[in-house]
């Protein structure tokens, strides 16, 4: 096992991550408008643990003044070279580098689980205006597709991690779990689910397993034998090349009052 830990992973393998880890479809964003009230054209957005800017790119894009708030020093360095129009300030969900009441949106694209909600959470509430929202998003795997399940199964036993329930949590055992529930200043939690699929090369999807922290961890060696059996397993379900990945992003919405 190397020395680098978890969360600091990702700076060495800021352009892989950027490659091959999968987006958001359109849905998402549609559903962060909803649950929000308003729209994200003209919205003041901050995107916390922005990583290379996958999330950050699609409220851009959708006319949002988004700044992007990043710790690691490789992801930042990715981020400006993909999007150089876009402010980005070093920072992490725990200490905001924004001010009071400045935001109508604050979001973390896969990012809050490193976070300490008991800091990060206070954090949320102070630098969002009265009315905003703070969004939380995951991109999970589809358990109820049966090689999708296998596969993860497969690398929870590789890394040594628990798989867990297959059921998905409802919306009071989310608020829960994502450290929510007795937050001062928070009130309607919303959870949404939004499925999609991608279609991807075999090189791809064997590279974003690659790009995961608990595979970052790992000898060089240990990760690229499982990759070579994986490689060979999904070659033979998906023969012509082309993989379909499905995913559910797990949302969740909080409004200041």
């Amino acid at each position: 096992m190397t020395t680098v830990s978890r969360a600091d992973s990702f700076n060495i393998a800021a352009a892989q991550y950027a490659a091959n880890r999968p987006s958001y479809p359109p849905a998402l964003l549609e559903a962060v408008e909803e649950a929000a009230g308003r729209p994200l054209a003209g919205a003041r957005v901050a995107d916390v643990g922005a990583g290379t800017g996958i999330s950050t790119a699609l409220l851009h894009a959708r006319g949002a003044r988004v700044v992007a708030v990043e710790p690691g020093e490789g992801m930042a360095l990715e981020f400006r070279q993909t999007l150089p129009a876009v402010p980005i300030v070093r920072g992490d969900g725990n200490a905001l580098p924004l001010v009071d009441a400045s935001l109508d949106l604050l979001t973390y694209a896969q990012s809050w689980h490193w976070t300490e909600p008991a800091r990060s959470a206070p954090e949320a509430m102070r630098v969002l205006r009265p009315g905003g929202a703070l969004a939380l998003w995951w991109n999970t795997v589809a358990l109820d597709v049966p090689w999708i399940a296998a596969q993860h199964e497969r690398i929870a036993r590789h890394v040594g991690v628990e798989t867990g329930a297959r059921q998905r949590p409802d919306e009071a055992r989310a608020t829960e779990l994502s450290g929510l529930t007795a937050l001062p200043g928070r009130g309607e939690v919303t959870l949404r689910h939004v499925r999609w699929s991608r279609h991807v090369p075999l090189d791809t999807h064997l590279a974003n397993i690659g790009s995961h922290s608990a595979f970052l961890v790992l000898e060089e060696g240990d990760a690229q034998a499982f990759l070579t059996e994986e490689r060979a397993r999904v070659g033979e379900l998906f023969p012509d090349g082309t993989v379909e990945e499905t995913y559910v992003v797990e949302l969740l919405v909080a409004i200041r009052t």
